[in-house]
C-alpha cells in the first residue's frame, strides 16, 4: 500500500511539473510592480489599495482592509513605513514565487522581506505572504 502511494506521489509531482505554467517574461516586471505599488500604499495609508495586492486566501483572513492594514501596522512596521526599496533574488517554487526585498525602517534599520505571491486566474500577481528578518548591516 505505501508502495502504491508513493508511485501516486511521484506520478502527481511528474504531472503537477509537466503541467506547470512557465514562467512568464513579465512574471518579474508584475511581481516588483504589486509589491511596489502595495508598499506606496502603505505609505500614502491608503488601505484600499494595499489590500487589493494581497490573495484573496489573505483578504479573506482579515475580512477588512482596516484589519489588513492594523495587522501590517502593527506586526510589519518596516513594511508599513518602507524607504530605500531594493529588490534582490526572485525564485519559482512550487507555490509560486519569492522575492526578496530590501528596505529600511524609519529608525535606518535594514530589512530583508521575503514576499511570496502567486498569478491568478485572471492574470493579476497577488501577495501570498510576508516574512521579515533584520538584515546585519544598518542601512546609510
Amino acid at each position: 500500500m505505501a508502495l502504491g502511494l508513493s508511485r501516486l506521489s511521484m506520478v502527481m509531482t511528474v504531472l503537477a511539473l509537466v503541467f506547470a505554467t512557465p514562467a512568464r517574461a513579465d512574471d518579474a516586471s508584475d511581481i516588483r510592480g504589486a509589491i511596489g505599488a502595495q508598499l506606496q500604499a502603505f505609505r500614502a495609508d491608503d488601505g484600499n489599495t494595499a489590500f487589493s495586492y494581497a490573495a484573496p486566501q489573505i483578504q479573506t483572513m482579515f475580512g477588512s482592509e482596516a484589519m489588513f492594514m492594523r495587522m501590517v501596522r502593527d506586526g510589519y512596521p518596516p513594511v508599513y513605513r518602507s524607504s530605500n526599496v531594493t529588490f534582490g533574488d526572485l525564485t519559482r517554487d512550487a507555490e509560486g514565487f519569492r522575492q526578496d526585498v530590501f528596505m529600511t525602517d524609519p529608525n535606518g534599520q535594514a530589512w530583508i522581506a521575503d514576499y511570496r505571491l502567486e498569478r491568478q486566474a485572471d492574470g493579476s500577481m497577488k501577495i501570498t505572504g510576508v516574512s521579515l528578518r533584520k538584515s546585519e548591516d544598518l542601512a546609510v
